[in-house]
């Protein structure tokens, strides 16, 4: 199977299960596009009517280059994963290796397009206790086999209202580390409201990664995230943010802002992001209610996929003039990449990774929090939801009958399995405006990968 388009002035060829990406002249696409399902002369024809200057003999040449492709595995490669993608999920059973700690199920912010009901999680409000915390750090050491790291992420509603059971959950951590094996990686995601100077020292000294959630412009910013008095919050975290980025060196952090039915021009916040100094950037399409004013509609989305193909050409431009920047949904490395397990098996939820609540229950991501029929147990008992966690264990790329004919298949593996669930009611089910999103974004990732590779 091959993928074919056009974008940022490129020809350009994927090979489906090779993961072969071409870069290609006009006619060589031509001959590509007619290949399958005719013969030899019958492409060669085809394509001279297209080109009627271009001598038969240049034709001829390129068929036979585009023949060699496909002998040497890289185009029109056969799909033979499907036979290994409960195997390989098979191997990794019961090891746990990453936990989301909802160390606070609060927030002192009261965002409109909020997936976790102002950090409530649709329950009460609460905070972890050192005690349950601690629990959970030892919960995956002893799950997590002979893998050495181990990663947590310290999430909400917003950490850092419970700053302190987070120092020492991570002090705890180091103390252990020697004696177990193991060694923690430790992710922050705040809102920044209580950054101080202390927050910034910890990130700095011990978090290999900090998301800092920013809708880009001011006027969306505060529309949406806001205190519970009604007032916007740009003004007070961004000159947190950028002492934060400074402090770290412009490194190792993301940006993370949301896109909504209010700004599918998404660029301009991204553009502000970047007015503001920040060179790490991700924004996400809102995940909310069918029929809530934030939804992203079918108007929105020519916007957006005309907003994801700017972005590419911004990117390369900026390239040009020595200013460059990252956007996390187009880093992809076309020399290697994930390897095929994770192509097939996605992001691990319920089984190589899962979400702690303050009580300690287990849930398979952060975004399930809340959702009884998916607690999976809790951190004293383990796993004892067998029936659910088995959803999860069976989800990969080839449990989605809509999957198999797309190209984009073995770079989204899938798709997120709490997107599906929340579209239509099934962790296996198929979330289809996020897939027509996903799709140009693995577009536009890949041309601006080619493009790159073109000028080193």
């Amino acid at each position: 199977m091959i993928h074919q388009y056009k974008l940022c002035g490129y020809n350009i060829v994927l090979d489906v299960c090779s993961g072969s990406v071409h870069a290609v002249d006009d006619i060589a696409y031509e001959i590509i596009a007619r290949y399958e399902g005719n013969t030899r002369e019958e492409v060669l024809d085809q394509t001279a009517a297209l080109f009627p200057d271009v001598p038969r003999s240049e034709l001829e040449e390129c068929y036979d280059q585009v023949a060699g492709l496909e002998q040497a595995g890289k185009l029109f490669a056969p799909d033979t994963f499907a036979p290994m993608a409960g195997k390989l999920k098979e191997k990794t059973a019961g090891v746990v290796k990453a936990l989301c700690l909802h160390v606070a199920h609060t927030c002192n912010l009261n965002c409109a397009y909020c997936f976790a009901s102002q950090g409530k999680y649709h329950g009460e409000r609460a905070v972890m206790s050192f005690e349950v915390g601690k629990r959970a750090l030892d919960f995956l050491v002893e799950n997590s086999g002979s893998r050495k790291n181990l990663e947590v992420d310290f999430f909400g509603g917003e950490p850092l209202m419970n700053f302190q059971v987070v120092k020492d959950l991570v002090a705890y951590a180091r103390s252990i580390e020697k004696e177990k094996g193991k060694h923690f990686r430790f992710t922050l995601t705040t809102n920044g409201v209580q950054i101080d100077q202390d927050v910034i020292d910890f990130a700095n000294r011990e978090c290999s990664n900090v998301v800092l959630s920013l809708d880009g412009r001011k006027e969306i910013h505060d529309r949406f995230r806001v205190d519970y008095a009604g007032n916007g919050s740009w003004e007070k975290i961004v000159p947190k943010f950028q002492a934060l980025v400074k402090a770290r060196g412009g490194k190792d952090y993301y940006m993370r802002g949301t896109f909504t039915h209010a700004n599918p021009d998404f660029l301009k916040d991204i553009q502000q992001m970047l007015d503001l100094g920040f060179t790490e950037l991700s924004m996400e399409p809102v995940v909310c209610a069918k029929g809530d004013p934030s939804e992203l509609t079918q108007e929105d989305l020519p916007i957006v996929l005309e907003q994801y193909e700017q972005l590419a050409k911004l990117m390369l431009e900026r390239d040009e003039v020595g200013k460059p920047f990252t956007f996390y949904h187009y880093m992809i490395d076309l020399t290697g990449g994930p390897c095929i397990y994770k192509r097939i098996s996605g992001c691990g939820s319920g089984t190589e990774y899962m979400a702690v609540t303050p009580w300690g229950d287990l849930y398979p991501c952060h975004q399930f929090v809340g959702e009884e029929a998916f607690k999976l147990g809790n951190i004293w008992e383990g796993v004892t939801n067998r029936e659910a966690q088995a959803q999860f264990a069976a989800c990969n790329v080839y449990a989605h009958p809509e999957c198999r004919d797309c190209w984009a298949r073995l770079y989204c593996s899938g798709g997120c399995a709490a997107n599906a669930y929340h579209a239509t009611g099934s962790v296996t089910g198929v979330y289809e405006y996020g897939c027509t999103l996903f799709r140009k974004r693995m577009e536009c990732a890949i041309a601006v990968a080619v493009a790159r590779a073109m000028k080193a």
